[in-house]
């Protein structure tokens, strides 16, 4: 593959810090890139060029916090902008807390996802927006003119609008607002980069993905009132249009079988520790095994009913805001969890042997040792990179 698809370059055996977070896998786009038609490679290339002008800028872990110092507001308070297809942010005004819709879908959509996400997170877990202390949500749309991404910027949310700068058969992505669990997605890396600062690769990174697509995915299901056992799972679903063979970005409930296409490949996610993807890509494949935690999430989830955002998200947030470090893995994770079901419910309760459950699924045991994956290789202190949903 060219090397101008892959720009990411180590500089220092520290652990890697990314604070852009970006919707669409590299590995989506790099297959788009090679595969499409020309029109479709040349939209692939402008994407991840334009991701290009967020790297070169180094940032250590302690630098998370003043990046999204934001504004400090009294309650839910959001700003929406309008990008008018260029790069300049945040744009112009287009929606402020309390205005009525404007009609223009990408300004509504990110106005309503940000307040579902913001309730979820104040409503069940008492969390005064991203930092736990009502910074304001902005989001900017119409990024660019066809920007096939989204992505968390380390103080806002910037949302591209898809493929409708090219012709109906080349047509991939709609825009990056239509799907709510992706605005939950992106905002969720926010909430872990004031809280276990989780770095950007390997496991960490691998639970990083899994924590964003967590919540991502409550935020959804409790917008449409949905019990476990009657959502989805899927994240980004109605993102494909329907020249995409596949029905969204991932499956918390069966890793690898979002997608199947000739042009963006096959759904690359394992949901078993058998089948962990040791690799250098992707941050150590930070998209590709966060399905194994995810998977074990569903089946958790699941085994409990009801809505998932109560028990079991109330243990996962628990866990993610107490109890997690910049480099746990998916064992310490594990047991993490084991230990707050017992706190919340009582040692031995029905949602603790959940818990226990959903790992065994993936093959992790609570109290076991830590997986052989090649974690114990020396990471790097990275480039901004966006990090991809």
């Amino acid at each position: 593959m060219s090397k101008h698809l892959h720009p990411v370059e180590c500089i220092h055996p520290v652990p890697c810090i990314h604070p852009i977070e970006c919707i669409v896998p590299p590995h989506m786009l790099e297959k788009l890139a090679t595969e499409g038609t020309d029109a479709q490679r040349e939209k692939a290339l402008r994407t991840m060029e334009v991701s290009e002008q967020f790297r070169g800028v180094r940032i250590a872990a302690k630098d998370f916090a003043p990046l999204a110092a934001g504004v400090k507001a009294v309650g839910k308070q959001r700003i929406v902008y309008d990008a008018n297809e260029g790069t300049s942010l945040p744009g112009t005004p287009a929606r402020n807390e309390g205005d009525p819709p404007t009609g223009d879908d990408g300004v509504d959509e990110a106005y309503d996802g940000s307040g579902a996400t913001y309730d979820l997170f104040k409503d069940v877990y008492g969390r005064d927006s991203i930092n736990g202390k009502g910074l304001r949500l902005d989001s900017t749309v119409h990024f660019r003119k066809g920007y096939d991404n989204a992505f968390w910027n380390g103080k806002q949310m910037v949302y591209g609008d898809g493929d409708e700068d090219l012709p109906e058969a080349d047509r991939l992505f709609n825009r990056f607002t239509i799907a709510i669990d992706i605005i939950g997605h992106e905002l969720t890396h926010g909430v872990t980069q004031y809280e276990a600062a989780l770095v950007y690769r390997n496991q960490p990174g691998a639970l990083n993905e899994h924590f964003s697509d967590v919540f991502g995915s409550l935020v959804k299901q409790r917008s449409l009132n949905q019990q476990a056992n009657q959502a989805d799972w899927l994240i980004g679903q109605g993102l494909f249009t329907a020249n995409v063979n596949g029905v969204a970005i991932r499956s918390m409930k069966e890793p690898g079988t979002a997608y199947d296409d000739p042009v963006l490949g096959k759904d690359p996610q394992p949901g078993h520790m058998d089948d962990y993807v040791n690799t250098p890509n992707d941050n150590g494949g930070v998209h590709i095994n966060s399905g194994i935690p995810n998977r074990a999430f569903f089946v958790l989830a699941t085994e409990l009913g009801g809505f998932a955002w109560e028990k079991a998200g109330k243990i996962w947030y628990d866990t993610l805001s107490n109890e997690l470090q910049a480099q746990s893995n998916f064992q310490n994770a594990a047991d993490a969890t084991y230990l707050v079901a017992a706190k919340l419910f009582g040692d031995g309760s029905l949602e603790q042997q959940a818990v226990k459950k959903g790992w065994a699924a993936v093959g992790i045991n609570v109290g076991g040792g830590p997986p052989s994956n090649g974690d114990d290789k020396k990471g790097c202190l990275s480039l901004f990179i966006p990090f991809s949903i």
